[in-house]
């Protein structure tokens, strides 16, 4: 599925031959059957029972990645003979920040930077773009060559802010915001392939605990075979795998918080004198710098927050380690089976391991969530997006991603099966990405939400110089595991580059030798070009006009059919569209010409019969024509001659035209642009088609070649 969710620049633009509507809802419409909004009836209020089902099946999802840290986080600290000092400053570290960061920073202010539903650091940058012109296309290239209506885009932003201006003069700092929303996005699919590797293995290395004759290969074959069963899951979608899920954390949930009221009375009951900050300034005057290289394992209690927000259950399952900690100092490397009563540990082991299955789960979501967003924006390769609720248009699956999700996942915990190594590189990604979601975030504030400056300054001050401190001490252990993310971040974000450098290009070269109605009215009037008996339709991907490729077919055919309808896609952010909506028409001015737009929704089926197709934009043409009978400048006779037309061209054949155009690259281009523009060819060639599939039959199908000079 291809289309566009929002603006890639500070605009919508299109994606091959898809038009994006107005980022506000509004459009305006040229025609339909019925002048009614486009979405479908309103969906009815939920009922009690709904809601109450609703809730359960987020508990396998939203929960999964934000109760799961105890079996990871302590055995990724280097401690080193701790003291019961060390471990209340911990604990005081581990409660502020998930106070900071987890409730204050992500749930009290991130969760309403959403980007029309959609959250995560390219959204924010998304946000940023849709509100002001910092993007690379000037707006004056997104006027639709249909007629729709731009005005509406940016309502409300006349009046920029001193930093707004400065994002729109300078490129450079366009391009750092652009480098640092990739980054961030490249992080978290990061995320996505190392959390469900550390949750598992962390958990399945319970099992040596009771039987040390256990190898670590056999623990790390296990877990590969869980991951697999996992993602083998996944086609289901997120609904029914959370309803499955659901009891799991639920047991979690309530299991955890026993054992540890019981570990506390047992051990520790004064744990939560731990909750006041000067054991933080104890800990760190005590251990210097070795207190602030711990903070790269400490971090880690925080995991989930960048897929969903933190949650007040963290405090109970941070306190459980450090009750039985205080009291057995030297079982950090696997402090949360050691406490567990010897009579219950099985039945706890079992649940720890579905509860770390559930929570990769979560950023396995939030994976193919950012990878359907940077799909739609453009800036990622078209891979196939399903939408696995007719309901909840953020559900989807992406079966390419799914499994290469897999064998990275299985390759990581089979080559990099220490814990430990793999638990520096989710510190790594962890930090990098709440690190970029404080600076976008900071810019929302500024430029967008026009927070007053004291708010924005003590905003930034506090979560930059908490999160740059985290930051600073997990780059200490990248030769210890931490560069697996930037390997991945690299070589994702050289995918991500590749594919915009090569779109721009394209899109440069789109609007530089596109064919207005002016120009296209010149090449019909030549007395060489003969208008061909047929109907004939002819997909374009430009708004401000037509494609290039339309005056290549016209100057080499020396042809045109005589009724030629040039057709787009609209991808619209509602499930269906309705059937009386679904297509408009307009005709261009020149005779036999015609516009059409198909608007859809995401679950609305594309896979049309190619002859219902035909017939159900003719009938809409011939609607249209009939409407112009009612204009006063309207002539009768071209009317009923452009009906008659049109019967004829239909009877005559159906043929469908869209171009297949890639990059000459000659002598004169630079040793940069040869290898980018040859990359993205590379990936354009091996990625989906951006056309639908309308049941079209084979011996309709055109596809016309055209090279654009680089």
């Amino acid at each position: 599925m291809e289309g566009q969710l929002g603006p890639r620049d500070s605009l919508p633009t299109l994606s091959e031959v898809v038009v994006e509507s107005s980022t506000n809802g509004h459009l305006h419409l040229l025609h339909s059957r019925n002048a009614n909004s486009l979405n479908p009836s309103s969906e009815k209020t939920k009922g009690k029972w709904e809601t109450l089902v609703l809730a359960y099946k987020t508990i396998g999802v939203v929960f999964g990645g934000l109760v799961t840290s105890p079996l990871y986080v302590y055995p990724s600290m280097p401690l080193r003979s701790p003291t019961e000092g060390d471990y209340l400053g911990i604990f005081s570290i581990m409660f502020w920040t998930l106070t900071l960061i987890g409730v204050v920073k992500y749930a009290s202010i991130a969760l309403k930077a959403d980007d029309q539903g959609e959250g995560g650091t390219f959204a924010l940058y998304s946000l940023l773009c849709r509100n002001m012109n910092i993007g690379f296309l000037s707006p004056k290239n997104v006027s639709s060559n249909l007629g729709i209506s731009r005005s509406v885009l940016h309502e409300g932003t006349e009046t920029k802010t001193r930093l707004g201006k400065f994002f729109e003069k300078s490129i450079v700092a366009r391009r750092v915001l652009l480098f640092i929303a990739m980054l961030g996005m490249c992080m978290l699919i990061g995320d996505g392939i190392l959390t469900p590797a550390i949750s598992v293995l962390s958990a399945m290395d319970g099992v040596r605990a009771p039987f040390p004759s256990v190898s670590k290969s056999l623990v790390e074959a296990l877990s590969a075979v869980v991951l697999i069963v996992l993602f083998l899951l996944q086609k289901f979608g997120t609904s029914r795998v959370s309803f499955l899920f659901s009891p799991i954390m639920g047991a979690w949930t309530f299991s955890t918080p026993l054992v540890g009221i019981y570990s506390i009375i047992h051990h520790y009951p004064s744990i939560f004198k731990a909750l006041s900050p000067h054991y933080i300034v104890h800990f760190f005057l005590r251990n210097g710098k070795e207190g602030w290289l711990l903070l790269g394992g400490t971090v880690l209690c925080i995991t989930g927050s960048e897929a969903l927000f933190a949650d007040l259950g963290h405090f109970n399952r941070s306190s459980i380690q450090t009750a039985y900690l205080i009291r057995h100092p030297n079982d950090h490397d696997d402090g949360f089976y050691k406490f567990i009563p010897e009579a219950i540990y099985w039945p706890i082991f079992i649940i720890a391991t579905s509860a770390a299955i559930v929570a990769s789960q979560s950023l396995i979501s939030a994976t193919f969530s950012v990878i359907k967003q940077s799909v739609l924006l453009d800036y990622f390769p078209r891979v196939k997006v399903v939408h696995t609720s007719s309901r909840k248009e953020g559900e989807v699956y992406s079966p390419e991603i799914n499994y290469i999700l897999m064998v990275l996942c299985v390759a990581v915990i089979l080559i990099f099966g220490d814990g430990k190594d793999i638990g520096n590189a989710f510190g790594v990604v962890v930090s990098l990405v709440m690190l970029i979601t404080t600076i976008l975030l900071t810019l929302v504030m500024i430029m967008v939400w026009r927070t007053p400056s004291i708010l924005v300054a003590l905003y930034f001050l506090v979560f930059f110089t908490m999160e740059g401190v985290y930051v600073s001490a997990v780059f200490t252990k990248i030769p210890q595991g931490g560069w697996i993310p930037f390997a991945i971040s690299f070589f994702l974000a050289f995918i991500m580059f590749g594919w915009f450098y090569g779109r721009q290009r394209k899109i440069e070269y789109e609007f530089t030798h596109k064919i207005n109605l002016e120009r296209l009215g010149i090449l019909l009037s030549d007395p060489g070009v003969q208008r061909a008996p047929g109907l004939c339709f002819f997909y374009t991907n430009i708004q401000d006009g037509l494609t290039p490729v339309l005056g290549h077919y016209i100057k080499n055919m020396r042809s045109l059919h005589k009724v030629t309808i040039f057709t787009t896609l609209r991808y619209l952010l509602v499930p269906k569209v309705a059937l009386e909506e679904r297509i408009v028409v307009n005709k261009l001015g020149l005779k036999g010409v015609y516009g059409c737009v198909i608007q859809y929704g995401y679950a609305d089926s594309l896979n049309l019969e190619g002859h219902d197709f035909v017939n159900e934009v003719t009938d809409f043409l011939k609607e249209h024509i009939q409407n112009l009978s009612g204009c006063i400048s309207s002539n009768p006779m071209e009317i009923k001659e452009d009906n008659s037309d049109l019967e004829d061209a239909k009877r005559s054949g159906v043929v469908h035209i869209r171009g297949k155009t890639r990059f000459y690259i000659g002598n004169n281009c630079g040793w940069f642009d040869r290898i980018m523009l040859a990359f993205y060819e590379v990936l354009r060639n091996n990625c989906r088609s951006s056309l639908p599939a309308f049941g079209v039959p084979l011996p309709q199908r055109i596809e016309v070649g055209m090279l654009y000079e680089a």
